[in-house]
């Protein structure tokens, strides 16, 4: 049974349409991201899917439910907050039975759920703390403790790791990824953080301007982007995308010839949008995937980025700029013409009019 499922759910605030038919179906124990930029209607679908937000049309099934007209504390979902939500006032024991209280939950149960959690989230020592006394990631473990205690059919979670840092985010990132290995529960889960979608996701929505550009497996996404949107937002670096031809099989940038994919045939001698992740451009001696010879090609180079791990490579593309990853121990100079290894099993190629992927 599915988890959740949303069907041609749209959302208008006024003459403004923030959701335009969004159709989702989310299997049970996935954890689901849905990523996209500020002001893409990530974070209203989520109120909506909690009871928080009406929509305007379509429907919302929770554990094979329709819960369209369902109140919040009936739809047997929990939420964990961006800002934590705590109260000031009680101790860390008494955030987590608050909800259990009010459902007068007895106290015997109240007591094995909190031990069960506790253990789970390692904040043992913390139960008679007020939040006062807690660093920004016992918050976290904190908030998500009294949403696990509720043992519901669907976690919710509103970009919980944006107010951490940057060491914080990947400890936090890594404990809700086994987390949710050991629960096994549906998780649907907002941020603006490709990483945190790449890492975490079992399956990613990509949103853009309250449409899902495309609901798929995150290796699907980064590799077979559905679309240019797509392609340029997932990455860091993105996707390089640049203009190029068809010809005679080939894949013609400038004066570089690439090997086209099969399906590039019907597009002979017409214009494509070449795309390449920075990754598949490289130093001239590495050996890609499948240990076969790469194609190797010359291109001037205008900057370099160490970062320790790698060095970013600034070059033109047939005149377009783009990005290439290098070994830290490669030595270019900026206005040199330098050679490079290209993986082109991965190229993709795009319909510079529709945007959508075409090989």
């Amino acid at each position: 049974m599915s988890a959740l499922v949303i069907r041609d759910l749209h959302k208008r605030f006024g003459t403004t349409e923030v959701l335009k038919g969004i159709n989702l179906d989310i299997d049970s124990g996935d954890f689901t991201v849905l990523v996209g930029p500020s002001g893409c209607g990530k974070s209203t679908l989520l109120n909506i899917i909690a009871g928080l937000e009406t929509a305007s049309s379509g429907d919302i099934e929770i554990g094979g439910r329709l819960v369209n007209a369902i109140p919040p504390k009936d739809r047997d979902i929990a939420m964990v907050f961006q800002t934590y939500a705590l109260y000031p006032s009680m101790t860390v024991r008494q955030n987590i039975t608050f909800g259990m209280e009010c459902r007068n939950v007895p106290k015997a149960a109240q007591n094995q759920a909190v031990e069960r959690v506790a253990k789970l989230l390692q904040i043992e020592p913390l139960l008679a703390r007020k939040p006062a006394q807690l660093s920004g990631g016992q918050r976290q473990r904190v908030a998500m403790g009294r949403a696990l205690v509720r043992d519901p059919k669907l976690f919710l979670f509103d970009e919980p790791l944006s107010n951490l840092d940057a060491k914080l985010r990947v400890e936090m990132r890594m404990e809700i990824k086994q987390l949710h290995a050991r629960i096994g529960t549906s998780i649907v889960y907002v941020t603006h953080d490709q990483i945190e979608a790449m890492t975490m996701a079992t399956r990613i929505a990509v949103m853009h301007q309250g449409e899902v550009q495309q609901f798929a497996d995150p290796d699907t996404v980064y590799n077979r982007p559905a679309n240019l949107f797509v392609a340029r937002f997932m990455g860091a670096p993105p996707m390089n995308t640049v203009m190029a031809r068809i010809d005679a099989g080939a894949v013609v940038v400038g004066d570089i010839r690439l090997p086209a994919p099969e399906a590039a045939a019907a597009w002979q001698g017409r214009e494509v949008v070449l795309g390449i992740r920075p990754e598949c451009i490289a130093e001239p001696t590495r050996l890609f995937g499948d240990g076969s010879a790469p194609i190797v090609i010359t291109a001037p180079v205008e900057m370099t980025e160490p970062t320790g791990a790698e060095t970013i490579v600034v070059m033109r593309l047939g005149g377009e700029k783009v990005l290439g990853r290098v070994a830290p121990d490669t030595r270019l100079a900026n206005g040199a013409t330098a050679r490079f290894a290209v993986d082109t099993r991965k190229l993709c190629l795009f319909d510079p009019q529709t945007e959508r992927l075409i090989a």
